[in-house]
């Protein structure tokens, strides 16, 4: 971890801190909520040493990188934004990417609007849906499973923030970090999130040490950065109704645990293996079913994720 090296890059008007290590082809991965640079600590250890220069930025609104107050500054155009600028800024013309969570969602979207700067995708958790013109994401979650859906109870400012202040960070990382149960996320407004299951004991995969570090970040930054992120689907969907119906035109591995809430959303894992995500990225080559692995597969599974990774961008070189 001390090979790591730590820098602040000016981007789009903000300044991002990214960690990187190695030198080759370029690989940027993207992280998800409530997460960090650090979920990728295991990848950019094991793929540096591979050959590649690995590269995993803070997003918008986390850890050490600037978190506007305007909740409205964080659609996929304003991460693209900093992103682009990013690896403008480092002199590289194509990376490799590595999205998980909301990581993979702002990947699904680079590839969608910038394909001229990605060599390949390997994408987690989260599968490319083309955007209906009908509904947002937002409310097609509130039909599907009510106003208590993490999703729409994530979207008025404040709110949560107040639910997680009432406990500890630490407490509210363990809760996310070793969740496994796969079903959708309803919490309603009178028991909170603080009415989550705790787990006593941490996986083998996730040390105190581990828990301290993100717990350590989100006591400087809160929530809000992350949260913002939810806030802004309903303009995402708004802005992007040029898009409708465009697909993803890169070449895609997609991975997913099979306990993971994303895979056991209805319909989802017959729109994995179906033919459906198939249909909206064309050059999607390889899918992989990580069997009793949850949502936060990249830490879960050390070792077997950087494996997929580099099994894959190893033959676009």
């Amino acid at each position: 971890m001390e090979k790591i090296e730590h820098t602040t890059v000016a981007t789009n008007g903000i300044n991002m801190h990214i960690a990187s290590i190695g030198t080759g082809p370029e690989i940027l991965f993207l992280h998800g909520f409530p997460d960090l640079w650090y979920s990728w600590r295991h990848q950019l250890l094991s793929l540096s040493s591979l050959g590649y220069r690995c590269i995993a930025p803070d997003l918008r609104g986390y850890g050490d990188t600037d978190a506007p107050k305007n909740c409205r500054e964080y659609t996929v155009f304003h991460i693209l934004g900093d992103l682009v600028g990013l690896i403008d800024s480092l002199g590289i013309d194509k990376v490799f990417l590595v999205g998980h969570d909301w990581g993979a969602m702002v990947a699904w979207y680079f590839c969608l609007l910038r394909p001229d700067r990605i060599k390949a995708l390997v994408n987690m958790s989260v599968v490319f849906h083309p955007r209906n013109p009908h509904k947002s994401f937002v409310q097609i979650s509130r039909d599907l499973f009510g106003d208590d859906y993490y999703i729409c109870r994530f979207q008025e400012p404040g709110e949560v923030e107040e639910d997680f202040a009432q406990m500890d960070t630490a407490r509210i990382i363990r809760k996310f970090l070793t969740s496994r149960n796969p079903k959708a996320p309803c919490i309603p407004k009178e028991v909170g999130f603080r009415g989550l299951p705790d787990n006593p004991n941490l996986p083998s995969w996730l040390s105190e040490k581990d828990i301290n570090y993100y717990a350590g970040k989100f006591n400087q930054t809160g929530f809000t950065g992350g949260l913002n992120y939810y806030r802004c689907l309903d303009l995402n969907w708004e802005l992007t109704a040029a898009w409708t119906g465009l697909q993803i035109k890169v070449p895609v591995k997609f991975i997913v645990g099979d306990l993971d809430i994303t895979y056991n959303m209805p319909g989802a894992q017959d729109y994995i293996s179906k033919g459906g995500l198939k249909k909206y990225v064309p050059f999607l080559q390889e899918v992989a079913i990580m069997e009793g692995v949850a949502h936060f597969l990249n830490q879960e599974k050390p070792e077997e994720v950087s494996s997929h990774i580099y099994d894959f961008i190893k033959k676009f070189n």
